[in-house]
């Protein structure tokens, strides 16, 4: 294959969607929305009509009647303004460590000698007390980044271990370490008391306080070993110490230092199926049983909840493409989430106006309405305490397992077929992913290697230089079937697949991805000027990725390929997806 011919970024051009009057910035303004409906002068009757409804929906005193919430942002365009203000910053210099210690036994990059001494330095005077505000280490960057340390030095690849230069830091810093950290972090860098020959007896000795720390140092002592744990002991673990409140203020809970040290621990050792499946499983009733939808097909849509930082996200928009003729869609994610604290789906609602506070019982409905057909259900919602985790999730850096789990979850059931897509990135775990999604009993099941680890698959030529690892675009999955030689488990016979998607077989011409850097405004009007009816590149991914998932999911009327990338695209030149947008933004303000 050529090699894209046009690799240089599209930056967006705002300044045409957005009117020149600056808006007031803690208050939600529809009017931008505006021009985009009029722009091309030479649309259809039908879409001028459909045009001039959008403009009705999303005028402000309409808005005011719907009772959009105050905007409380203050520059609701970018993803980086939703991180919540009330969350504390990491100390940079140590999370920049964290970056290349708290990965993988082959991802990890030791530090040299000026990096690791700057890192203890930084670490022992917070430690004094010297470093205050938002320069402070906090205690979840010290359990990480020294459980990253010690599981290094006893189950890593030569390559991946300490360095001379960090040998040499910690021989320089730990005798005034010890005397500074207090007992649970040094417990983490020292479990066995035998740092640099200095014999210690606080790690050896260390139970913790009170009865849900003590089940937290025992599992943390066998993994700090490399050790893996069992299904009962994940759950048990977790439904103790959350929700999380930062500084371990809950009477029953557990420093955060530990507790950030099981997530990125647990990850650093490669999670087995059972401590996924604990992690999946463990908060599935946490408000009550999923309400169940009364229809005929549920895809559920695990996006990466930290959102897309460079590339236009398409699943909100082909969920509306698809529901147009009876795939029902229920998306799932958070307002904003590290480590990449991109753009995400709940994002791009709250700025069209849309309620991003329903209950899985609201979702329901509007998954039931004749008019809408798809929702979005936000972690902080169904999963408040794996929402409580957002902040310690930013201060350990890397991605713990639930950046796998959350993205297979049933928020809503279906009394018809359900099936689950989900994006990744690393290779491996589209198997792990793959095994949930039959963990959870779906009739089919698709992950998909999007860019940005993303679900969106993309129209542009694949790179003759990329050899590592699987290539974008790349499919794999399950579906059920009538007929097969393999049958699973609990009554459901399933077919598997595995697939690179090439868009260019099925008549699209190559192109590159829309740019949007972090733009939520970008985004949709990338996704809203495509649901108008306006070719190009955003348009023709919705359609890839409405028509292949329906085909690879094995739904209703999908079995040939063409006819299903057709049905994706009258849903879109005939108003309808469109539509189902806009009544989504206005009945999500209206069930109860």
């Amino acid at each position: 294959m050529k090699a894209l011919l046009n690799p240089e970024p599209i930056l967006s051009q705002t300044s045409s969607f957005f009117p020149n009057k600056t808006p007031n910035p803690t208050r939600f303004h529809p009017h931008p929305f505006h021009n985009l409906f009029l722009q091309d002068r030479n649309r259809s009757i039908r879409q001028r009509k459909l045009a001039l409804t959008a403009k009705a929906l999303l005028d402000s005193a309409a808005v005011e009647q719907f009772g959009v919430p105050e905007f409380d942002v203050r520059n609701p365009s970018l993803s980086s303004s939703y991180r919540s203000s009330t969350l504390t910053r990491p100390n940079q210099t140590v999370l920049e460590a964290q970056t290349r210690v708290c990965t993988g036994p082959t991802q990890t990059r030791p530090l040299d000698d000026e990096q690791a001494f700057k890192v203890f330095d930084t670490i022992l005077r917070s430690a004094r007390g010297e470093i205050r505000g938002e320069e402070e280490v906090s205690k979840a960057q010290m359990g990480a980044f020294f459980a990253a340390m010690t599981i290094r030095a006893n189950t890593f690849p030569e390559a991946t271990q300490w360095s001379e230069g960090e040998m040499r830091a910690m021989k320089t810093f730990w005798p005034l370490l010890v005397r500074v950290l207090p007992p649970d972090v040094v417990f983490l860098a020292d479990p066995e008391g035998l740092m640099m020959g200095l014999g210690s007896s606080i790690g050896p000795q260390f139970v913790g306080n009170g009865t849900t720390e003590m089940r937290l140092v025992g599992a943390l002592r066998e993994v700090l070993a490399g050790g893996h744990l069992g299904f009962e002991e994940v759950q048990g673990v977790l439904k103790e110490v959350l929700p999380f409140q930062e500084g371990g203020e809950k009477t029953h809970g557990a420093s955060e230092a530990l507790l950030a040290a099981f997530l990125i621990g647990q990850r650093m050792n490669r999670e087995t199926d059972r401590e996924l499946k604990a992690y999946c499983l463990a908060f599935d009733e946490e408000i009550g049983p999923p309400p169940v939808a009364d229809v005929k097909s549920l895809t559920h849509y695990g996006e990466p909840y930290d959102g897309n930082t460079r590339f236009f996200r398409s699943t909100l928009f082909v969920a509306a493409v698809r529901s147009c003729y009876g795939e029902s869609c229920l998306l799932h994610g958070v307002d904003w989430m590290p480590p990449k604290g991109g753009i995400t789906e709940e994002q791009m609602l709250k700025f069209m106006g849309a309620n991003i506070n329903l209950s899985p019982f609201n979702a329901k409905k509007l998954l039931e309405d004749d008019e809408v057909g798809f929702a979005y259900v936000s972690q902080r919602e169904a999963r408040p305490s794996l929402y409580s985790l957002i902040g310690i999730r930013e201060h350990i850096k890397k991605r713990p397992p639930l950046a796998t789990t959350e993205k297979v979850q049933q928020y809503v059931k279906a009394s018809g077929k359900e099936a689950i897509v989900a994006g990744f990135y690393h290779g491996g775990y589209e198997e792990s992913l793959l095994m949930l999604m039959k963990r959870r009993g779906v009739h089919s099941g698709l992950v998909v290697k999007g860019e940005e680890g993303a679900l969106s698959m993309t129209t542009r030529l694949r790179s003759v230089s990329t050899t590592k690892g699987l290539p974008v675009n790349y499919c794999s999955g399950f579906r059920s079937v009538d007929i097969s030689s393999i049958s699973e488990p609990g009554g459901v016979t399933r077919q598997g697949f595995s697939l690179e998607v090439n868009a260019k077989d099925y008549g699209f011409q190559p192109t590159d991805t829309p740019r949007t850097d972090r733009s939520v405004s970008r985004n949709i009007e990338l996704g809203l000027s495509a649901l108008s009816g306006e070719k190009g590149p955003a348009y023709d991914r919705i359609v890839l990725n409405a028509g292949m998932v329906d085909h690879l999911l094995g739904a209703e009327g999908a079995e040939d390929i063409s006819a299903a990338l057709d049905r994706a695209r009258e849903a879109i030149d005939s108003g309808s997806a469109l539509k189902r947008i806009l009544n989504y933004i206005k009945l999500s303000h209206k069930v109860t």
